[in-house]
């Protein structure tokens, strides 16, 4: 009897084994043959709470990437939100800044829970580099440790103290474009609308790469097959979790917590964004699009078949990923008014 059922849990574990592999084996031939390698064929393991303490003391001891040449950088300490610390930022500017110039206001990804403003130096240099503009980035304050709204907040101070400082740091207060990826993008979309609300900046833009919007997406059992490369539904349920302070509930959400709850999108700064169609986020990547252009906020939509999140990241020299990359910059030319 012990043997029987010692040989049905192994059954079951096989079994399940091989659902898994199947599920991920289609999930391969459905990438872009450009981002097909030997990388994504391992399966990334999901967030949990050792994981992400393991890469925050992995991120403590690493050393900031080297800026290219004629980029500057200078780390700030700001005024944080009331009661709160204050919040680093830094800030990046090429060799010769017009006067009046166009800014940008970098927010990292990292699933609410991960990442750092310094880790991203070779973006925002490269948005100095590519389009001659001043970029801020914020080290906002992370979850779990500080849950919503503690990193929208920091954010938010990070933005205003753009405008209040806007001549001293030599920008146009009115050309503030926001950028972030994936749980960066997210909070750039929270930022947007937070800051629409308030009303005492309004940025021109908004660039999303593959934004972290919707908390319901952790609640959804069946995601038809996204979501196997990179991001995983395992770690999109830890990092809402952590961001919202408790787990994800179908009916509700403090506002600006999640972004794809918001019912008026009315009046938000134009927008760009961008997903494959295999990242997790495609679905409320593309409705919250849909739902920009339905309420007259001119919204540019970029959808990359076969692409898993951040893959232009983890390939960045494909084809496909330039292509990627240069609509976001040449979305961002226009929306600061660069061309």
């Amino acid at each position: 009897m012990k043997a029987g059922r010692l040989w049905g849990v192994g059954a079951a574990l096989a079994l399940g084994a091989w659902v898994l592999s199947t599920r991920r084996a289609a999930s391969y031939a459905r990438l872009h043959p450009e981002l097909r390698s030997p990388f994504v064929r391992f399966r990334s393991p999901p967030f949990t709470p050792g994981v992400v303490a393991v890469m925050g003391a992995m991120q403590a001891r690493a050393k900031a990437p080297a800026l290219p040449d004629g980029v500057t950088v200078e780390e700030r300490r700001i005024p944080g939100p009331p009661g709160a610390p204050d919040v680093t930022v830094f800030v990046y500017r090429p060799p010769n800044l017009p006067a009046n110039a166009a800014a940008i206001l970098n927010i990292h990804g990292g699933g609410y829970v991960t990442g750092s403003a310094a880790a991203y130096h070779p973006q925002s240099a490269a948005y100095v580099r590519e389009l001659g503009v001043l970029v801020v980035g914020v080290e906002y304050r992370l979850a779990p440790g500080t849950p919503f709204p503690g990193p929208l907040e920091d954010c938010y101070a990070a933005l205003t103290w753009m405008a209040r400082e806007a001549e001293a740091l030599g920008l146009d207060p009115a050309r503030i474009a926001l950028v972030g990826d994936s749980a960066g993008g997210g909070l750039a979309a929270a930022l947007a609308q937070l800051a629409h609300d308030q009303g005492e900046v309004t940025p021109a833009f908004q660039l999303l790469y593959y934004p972290m919007l919707d908390d319901r997406t952790a609640l959804n059992a069946d995601h038809a097959g996204r979501g196997e490369f990179i991001w995983r539904p395992a770690s999109n349920v830890l990092g809402w979790t952590s961001y919202l302070g408790r787990p994800p509930h179908p009916d509700r959400a403090a506002e600006y917590a999640a972004p794809a709850r918001r019912a008026d999108l009315t009046g938000l700064p134009p927008a760009w964004i961008g997903v494959g169609t295999l990242d997790l986020f495609h679905e409320e990547d593309r409705e919250y699009a849909r739902r920009l252009q339905a309420a007259g906020v001119p919204c540019e939509y970029v959808e990359v078949p076969g692409a898993y999140h951040a893959f232009e990241r983890f390939a960045p020299d494909s084809a496909v990923s330039r292509d990627f990359t240069n609509s976001a910059l040449d979305a961002l030319r226009r929306g600061l008014g660069l061309t």
